[in-house]
């Protein structure tokens, strides 16, 4: 049992959500099955948490983290990078606000060539980004919370107060979607720095495996700009659900054994947690099983 591989914590959550879940009615109107309350843990140091039952492409995932240290809210600057996962929201509203059924891939087009078009129709509104680097406070200063867990960590490391969030009470009706992974929390011992991601809503099929991996890409940042190794990446999700059209690819994805952990390694140590480039970033023995398509509920 010691040497259980790590991914099978996944895995049992799935057949979890499968067998236990509470079949609901949620916001996208495809439904799902949820359960309520889980914890995961991966050690950085004997492997990335990057799925092998089916193929991560983690790099989307990493350019989705860097895009989130810039502070930027626009997806163009992300449709230039060729990452897609967010055009569905902004997609939507123009289609409901214009009454045009244009294709995504026409949209996604005209917002990275016309920059005029994609200030008006791109933009997420105050969404992750926006809300870790420049969180406006009551008197209209704005707060870094990212230089704040740095500067943190690095005077004060055994401070139970090394924390960021998303969660903005007075913006989130003007986001596209509000945070889901919402809080992450960090912890020195040893010369290890752990992190802990609280995240409310877990789209447990297409979204929870991107969450792991962007986190642990952005927990090897900070680490190494404090000097510090990657330790353990503790992950707790509050409602975890499968949608109901994704569930034959969970019943699919049980049937496969997890291969080897990979291992995620920075090439460089650039100056600043704003200078890394998704070029920083290798990925040693991944070997997953093919890739398990389905579709993102908006």
């Amino acid at each position: 049992m010691l040497n259980r591989h790590p991914e099978y914590q996944y895995l049992d959550l799935m057949n979890q959500v499968l067998e236990r879940g509470d079949r609901r009615i949620d916001r996208t109107g495809v439904g799902t099955l949820s359960i309520f309350g889980a914890m995961i843990r991966f050690d950085l140091s004997a492997g990335a948490p990057l799925l092998t039952t089916k193929r991560v492409y983690w790099k989307t995932a990493v350019k989705e983290m860097l895009w989130f240290l810039t502070g930027d809210t626009n997806i163009q600057a992300l449709l230039k990078e060729n990452v897609r996962i967010w055009s569905d929201w902004p997609l939507t509203r123009y289609r409901k606000e214009t009454g045009e059924s244009v294709s995504q891939d026409v949209f996604e087009a005209r917002i990275v060539e016309d920059d005029d078009f994609a200030r008006r129709w791109g933009d997420l509104g105050p969404v992750y980004g926006k809300q870790w680097r420049r969180w406006q406070g009551p008197d209209g200063r704005e707060h870094d919370q990212i230089a704040g867990v740095i500067d943190a960590l690095r005077k004060n490391p055994s401070s139970r107060r090394i924390l960021f969030h998303a969660w903005n009470v007075a913006e989130i009706d003007q986001m596209a979607l509000p945070p889901c992974h919402m809080v992450y929390q960090f912890h020195v011992s040893n010369g290890r720095l752990s992190c802990m991601l609280l995240q409310r809503s877990v789209d447990l099929l297409l979204g929870c495996p991107f969450n792991w991996i962007g986190a642990a890409a952005l927990q090897s940042m900070i680490a190494q700009q404090c000097d510090l190794e990657p330790g353990d990446f503790v992950w707790v999700g509050g409602d975890v659900h499968l949608y109901l059209n994704h569930l034959d690819q969970a019943r699919l994805q049980l049937t496969r054994e997890p291969r080897p952990l990979p291992r995620l390694r920075l090439k460089r140590r650039p100056p600043s947690i704003d200078a890394y480039r998704i070029e920083d970033f290798e990925v040693e023995g991944y070997d997953p099983h093919p890739h398990i398509a389905a579709e993102v509920a908006v």
